[in-house]
């Protein structure tokens, strides 16, 4: 991999990076009990004043006296700590218990702690010394050093005490997004949460083992403590999280979530359904809850998702993003109860795929000489931009996603979008080149010379390794905005369609059957070796390829159309589903953007089945996506901005049954949910949660 440039993030974006983080941490994390602190501090300064007494260096009056001006400074103490750990963000029970790395605040361990170190010894010191001089006056006693190390192992004391006591935090199962389908409370006690809670799998099942793993570190993420894993069927046990399969579950990725007092069992019919009953298990408490228990009420679950695909697309062509924030983009849709993700990964701004056998394609590809500012075509930057994935890397990425039940999806896009690609093989042209990195957005006339048959020998030895890369049964061909200016001039390309009897009609031009062509093509070497592709809605315009799944981007028409051809479809409609759309009509306070507004609640609202299918084509719509092209996103915390709380609105879209949903209602789940972006630092968008 390598980046040539890094964009500086918009200063737009800035207002809207998250504030609130600490003081949400302030307030979470300050639960320890100063009262509680009180009373330990007092009973050690008792404890050490009657021990002094009875070894004869106290008498009984002078360690009564001492013990009552002693519970008094630590009273004093505790209220001058507990500022002094508020003006560092957290209070002075968690500074020290961040100082072990528990906490999870996001600053070097050691760093974490000295505030509160340097504050404690300095507070004893002046403890101390009051003691001292009190004794002194009363009763000529005069050892500083004996009262310094009382009062410090005092200190101490109060110090552990507070951090023993254990604060519980209630699950409200229906406060989680995408809401469940059914949940029932049932009569008895709740089940408890605590550090000697047991999360069992069954033995020699992977799946289940990695998914308790998984629930261990979202428990962690939010009380900070590690619960034990191992496997077991439960039997007679107490106090255990049991993961397991029930074949008699109906849905694939349909889960059941059972608490009762003395066990919680999560059910599903496969590994992916336990995953998605774990992540409501997360959902339904809050984020942080530092050192808490965790009361579960008991309860039934049953839920499943409405829809079979529920994606994401991340365009990294215009812009490039790092292996590290490809993966969190993953969490994020996992969190969201996501299992496709669809990678972008060429287009004219930018090849980003590593493929052995064309090594031009990201010598020359990956690269631009310059990019445009805003939506300028005249004015550049300057800067050359670049970088793509190796092959590793890719690997690397796959896995991570297949241990969250995300399938990725490559697009190579084809035949439009390839400038890269000309730009490093120009011979692959209708005009032989000379070609460049396209530096601006937009559609651009030169596209793959379709009667070139050196084209399909690339695109099946590119094909070749990205099948090998990609375990997915889908492939992304794209399809998209190419235009047929070079085709109708290119000797080559009406050559092919004389020899293939490709001719106009009332519907379609040459050119168009001229593209369908290409799209069969591919369509059958892919098929032959396992795989299906999905195109966009363009691929409609022509001979549609007989096993193609349908990406309907302008609008849900083409949609509809590919079910009535009983082809499956996937809706993306970009007037509801681009989340490089702005998100508010202020545009003037937005970062630069594409379209017109798609706010959360126009997310939120939008139906993928139409009405007009009938009851048998409905069965073609396999779900829904949303896309970020990132012509104007240059950045993570753009991306992210862009992306989140939309988000959180297409997953009830994509799981939830349209008579299930209520805006209102979401938006009250929404702030929960908030608490994990704010953990996390999600540069998420607030118009909403302004309102």
């Amino acid at each position: 991999m390598s980046i040539v440039d890094n964009k500086v993030l918009d200063p737009k974006l800035v207002a809207n990076v998250d504030a609130d983080l600490q003081p949400t941490k302030k307030r979470i994390m300050g639960s320890v009990s100063y009262a509680a602190s009180f009373m330990g501090g007092c009973v050690s300064i008792g404890t050490f004043s009657m021990g002094a007494a009875l070894i004869g260096t106290l008498t009984v009056a002078q360690a009564i006296i001492a013990m009552c001006i002693g519970c008094l400074v630590i009273a004093v103490a505790l209220a001058i700590i507990g500022e002094c750990g508020h003006e560092y963000g957290i209070p002075f029970t968690v500074q020290l218990r961040s100082s072990f790395g528990t906490t999870g605040v996001k600053i070097p361990g050691v760093l974490r702690g000295l505030p509160a170190i340097v504050w404690f010894g300095y507070q004893s010191w002046v403890g101390a010394g009051a003691i001292n001089s009190c004794l002194k006056i009363l009763f000529g006693f005069d050892n500083l050093p004996i009262i310094y190390a009382l009062f410090t192992i005092s200190v101490i004391f109060v110090v552990i005490a507070a951090c023993d006591i254990s604060e519980r935090v209630e699950a409200d199962y229906r406060n989680v997004i995408p809401l469940p389908h059914e949940i029932v409370m049932v009569d008895g006690n709740s089940f408890v949460v605590e550090k000697d809670t047991r999360i069992l799998y069954p033995e020699d099942n992977v799946l289940l083992e990695r998914n308790a793993q998984f629930l261990a570190g979202y428990i962690e993420e939010t009380t900070g403590r590690r619960l034990k894993v191992e496997p077991g069927q439960g039997g007679n046990d107490e106090n255990v999280i049991m993961l397991g399969l029930d074949a008699s579950i109906d849905n694939p990725e349909g889960y059941e979530l059972t608490v009762l007092p003395d066990r919680v069992t999560i059910k599903g019919q496969a590994a992916n359904g336990v995953f998605y009953g774990l992540q409501t298990l997360r959902k339904s408490v809050p984020a942080i809850a530092y050192g808490s228990d965790i009361i579960l009420p008991a309860a039934v679950i049953k839920d499943a998702p409405r829809f079979a695909y529920r994606g994401m697309m991340l365009d990294v062509g215009r812009h490039f993003f790092s292996v590290d924030f490809v993966k969190r983009y993953i969490d994020l849709l996992a969190m969201h109860n996501m299992n496709y993700f669809h990678w972008h990964l060429t287009e004219d701004q930018g090849w980003r795929i590593e493929i052995k056998k064309y090594p031009r394609l990201t010598e020359i590809g990956s690269i631009r000489k310059e990019t445009g500012i805003g939506a300028s075509r005249t004015e550049f930057d300057g800067k050359p931009y670049g970088g793509f994935y190796t092959q590793d890397e890719i690997r690397e990425i796959v896995k991570y996603a297949q241990e969250r039940y995300v399938t990725v999806i490559p697009e190579i896009d084809l035949p439009g979008h390839m400038l890269a690609a000309l730009a490093a093989y120009p011979e692959l042209g209708c005009t032989g080149g000379p070609y460049e990195v396209a530096c601006h957005w937009g559609v651009f006339p030169d596209v793959l010379c379709l009667g070139n048959e050196k084209t399909y020998e690339f695109l099946e030895g590119v094909l070749s390794e990205v099948i090998e890369l990609f375990p997915s049964k889908y492939i992304h061909i794209g399809g998209d905005e190419a235009p047929r200016t070079r085709w109708e001039m290119c000797p080559k390309c009406q050559g092919l369609a004389k020899k293939e009897g490709l001719r106009t009609d009332r519907k379609h031009s040459t050119e168009d059957r001229l593209q369908s062509y290409c799209m069969k093509r591919i369509e059958r070497y892919l098929n032959e070796r396992g795989r299906q592709i999905i195109g966009w809605d363009e691929i409609l315009e022509g001979d549609v390829a007989p096993n193609a799944t349908v990406m309907s981007w302008r609008g849900i028409r083409g949609g509809i159309k590919a079910a009535k051809l009983k082809h499956d479809v996937i809706m993306t409609p970009n007037d509801y589903m681009y989340f490089d759309y702005y998100q508010s009509d202020d545009k003037a306070q937005e970062p630069l953007a594409m379209g017109s507004g798609v706010t959360v609640e126009k997310v939120y609202g939008f139906e993928p089945v139409a009405t007009e299918l009938e009851k048998e084509e409905k069965k073609y719509i396999l779900g829904v996506q949303a896309n970020v092209w990132t012509e104007y996103i240059a950045t993570p915390e753009h991306v992210e901005y862009m992306m989140v709380p939309r988000i959180a609105a297409l997953a009830e879209v994509q799981w939830m049954m349209p008579e299930e949903k209520d805006y209102q209602e979401f938006l009250k789940r929404l702030s929960s949910l908030v608490g994990f972006y704010k953990r996390e630092s999600v540069n998420y968008a607030k118009h909403v949660l302004m309102k």
